[in-house]
């Protein structure tokens, strides 16, 4: 299957700048050819340690659209972001659509991409969901704890972490006094203060879905966390799911049992110490095992995936990986799956 292809133009002077700020987030002009036209944009490369390789990964901005675009160095199958955002779609989490697509670059066939969804005002607007603030966990201090993992020392600020993306001081603030509250609160006032203040279903299911794929990096950092417009509540969504189903960020094999079915961070343990929300969470679980988290499911969409990338995969010479690898892929992440099924139904016992 033939993918689309995006085509830009950067001029020799802002190549050249944008060559030597690949680490500063500086942008630089271009323009996309779309429908015959030269459409004004700007792009810089993101990423974090993938700005080291040979193949970068960038952002571009047209007016107020941010489209981002991922090399996928690291994962040999280039699908573990896109299945990873398909299946918390299935289980009701809202995260970034995704699209395989080819880049060039001043004429340059740059090979095979990942186009990802940008979380900003534009996702909320498309899924009619009403926003007050918006942040991004840009690093593994967004852990809720009053603790630094860098220091070992109390943080100078609860919000250590996290990048505010919309909203006001006043939003940073209430975000500031949610956290501050999971560690002064206790028993039925904690309880309380978790269920005003957060959508639990939701955290339930993202978490589900983190610990199902196997993201370990998905607890202190590489998320979105926003405060709904109507209720006022916490809800979070994914970003960033590489490193899952049975390969860490770096594409190397991994345990199935890396990550423990009951996560990661401040704020999922002070959610599972309530007994009614870990009951709801073990329900959760269990029934995504029998109906969503199963080779039936998963099988047929990580195949039609697989084989709609194929041919543009093995013909861009940009891949680290070996065709017998790609192929592979397939059967790997089943393996995964089925060794995680059995690693998480035998641990429902003792949540």
């Amino acid at each position: 299957m033939a993918l689309p292809e995006y085509a830009i133009t950067i001029g020799a002077a802002e190549t050249k700048r944008m060559a030597k700020n690949i680490w500063n987030g500086t942008f630089v002009r271009g323009f996309l050819l779309y429908n015959n036209l030269q459409v004004p944009m700007r792009i810089r490369y993101r990423g974090g340690h993938t700005r080291n390789y040979p193949k970068k990964s960038y952002e571009m901005r047209i007016g107020g659209k941010t489209y981002h675009f991922n090399a996928e160095y690291d994962d040999p199958s280039m699908m573990r972001n896109a299945l990873s955002f398909r299946f918390f779609r299935m289980i009701r989490v809202p995260s970034p659509t995704t699209r395989h697509c080819i880049l060039r670059i001043n004429g340059r066939n740059e090979g095979v991409y990942l186009l990802i969804e940008a979380v900003n005002r534009s996702f909320f607007n498309r899924r009619r969901i009403p926003v007050r603030t918006l942040v991004y966990a840009d690093n593994d201090s967004a852990n809720f704890s009053r603790i630094s993992p860098e220091t070992g020392r109390r943080k100078k600020s609860l919000l250590e972490g996290y990048r505010q993306v919309i909203g006001t001081s006043e939003g940073r603030l209430r975000l500031s006094r949610f956290i501050g509250r999971l560690h002064q609160l206790e028993g039925g006032r904690l309880h309380a203060h978790l269920r005003r203040r957060l959508d639990t279903d939701n955290y339930l299911r993202w978490l589900a879905g983190a610990v199902l794929t196997g993201n370990y990096d998905g607890f202190d950092q590489n998320y979105a966390l926003y405060e709904h417009g109507r209720s006022g509540k916490y809800r979070i969504i994914p970003w960033d799911y590489e490193g899952t189903w049975g390969r860490n960020c770096y594409g190397k094999p991994c345990a199935s049992d890396l990550v423990r079915i009951t996560g990661y961070n401040a704020l999922t343990e002070t959610v599972l110490s309530d007994a009614r929300l870990r009951g709801e969470y073990r329900d959760l679980l269990a029934r995504l095992l029998d109906d969503t988290f199963t080779e039936e499911r998963m099988m047929p969409i990580i195949s039609s995936m697989h084989d709609s990338i194929r041919s543009s995969i093995l013909a861009d010479g940009s891949r680290p990986w070996a065709t017998n690898v790609f192929d592979g892929e397939p059967e790997f992440i089943r393996s995964y799956i089925r060794e995680r099924r059995d690693i998480v139904r035998r641990a429902l016992g003792k949540l």
